[in-house]
């Protein structure tokens, strides 16, 4: 009777060691921090195709180490996004550019509360057909001439005199794309003036598509496509003023690839943190923002970053 005595206390004892091993989600199976069994739930994402492979990414990370709950990643672009996070649909808004005034007041309107997160950087890259052999290089006023409102250029020819009478074929994000609001700013000058007779899709695989399969092809979108798709696809060096630099997680990091460098967002509506499943989802991409960017091929936050990052998140979550 005393040995059982003893065994029954000592299976206790490593019952309650065990709960206080998980206070923080313990341990994951695969060597990720922030795994837990006993974690459930859900968590639903939706918004830009270029923030999409970051956050699909953590997702996968994350799953492995807390099986018991879904992360579920849409890409209906940064607008479309944020019009179903204001409406109360989401949790988490994926998101190109920072949220507009407009945006903002929808959620207000909605009584939908949230916190910004930067969670990574990005090369916007320029791509091309790779058998185009006589264009390396775009300045921002050549691109200007190119995708500038009213622009009635159609082959390379009209862009550089050198270059041969090839049909200019564009393709881009569409309209409700932080890519294609990031791109027309800081190239035609103002959030949204752009050349409309171009194919547009929020989908970045089409774009590949589209320019992969038309010798005259040009488009863009994030790196870490043309990073998938680089064996179909010529990225060319931009020439912000001071030389041509090409798209790279080091020109990008360094500051020389200018202008088409950007941050990258991830907005949570501030009372899903009240579901633990939200809060270890966003505290685990944090913790491990660096591998998860470069996983993603996207540029991870500077330190400075990446400390700001983490206080916005101990003040949303107390």
């Amino acid at each position: 009777m005393r040995a059982l005595a003893l065994l029954s206390l000592l299976f206790a004892l490593a019952l309650a060691l065990a709960g206080c091993g998980s206070d923080r989600g313990g341990a994951a199976d695969d060597g990720d921090n922030g795994g837990s069994s006993d974690l459930s739930g859900s968590v639903e994402a939706d918004g830009s195709s270029t923030v999409g492979p970051y956050t699909t990414a953590a997702a996968e990370r994350f799953q492995r180490a807390n099986p018991n709950v879904r992360v579920t990643v849409g890409v209906s672009g940064t607008g479309g996004g944020f019009e179903r996070f204001c409406r109360g649909e989401t949790d988490l808004s994926n998101a190109s550019r920072p949220i507009k005034d407009e945006e903002r007041e929808l959620c207000e309107r909605k009584g939908v509360e949230f916190v910004e997160f930067h969670v990574a950087n990005d090369a916007l890259t320029v791509v091309a057909n790779p058998e185009n052999d006589w264009a390396d290089c775009l300045t921002v006023e050549q691109l200007k001439t190119i995708w500038d409102q009213g622009s009635k250029v159609g082959t390379w020819r009209e862009v550089d005199s050198s270059w041969p009478a090839e049909r200019l074929r564009l393709y881009g994000p569409g309209t409700d794309s932080g890519t294609f609001d990031y791109f027309t700013d800081e190239i035609n000058g103002e959030e949204g003036r752009s050349r409309s007779d171009f194919s547009a899709s929020e989908d970045d695989n089409v774009i590949v598509q589209g320019v992969a399969g038309n010798r005259g092809g040009l488009g863009y979108f994030g790196l870490s496509y043309y990073e998938q798709n680089q064996g179909r696809l010529k990225a060319l060096e931009i020439d912000g003023g001071e030389g041509c630099v090409a798209p790279s997680v080091e020109n990008a990091q360094n500051g020389t690839y200018t202008p088409l460098s950007r941050p990258l967002f991830i907005y949570a509506k501030t009372e899903s943190f009240e579901r633990p499943e939200v809060r270890a989802f966003i505290e685990y991409t944090l913790d491990n923002e660096r591998e998860i960017a470069e996983a993603a091929q996207f540029v991870p936050l500077t330190d400075e970053q990446l400390e700001k990052a983490r206080s916005d998140f101990e003040a949303a979550t107390g």
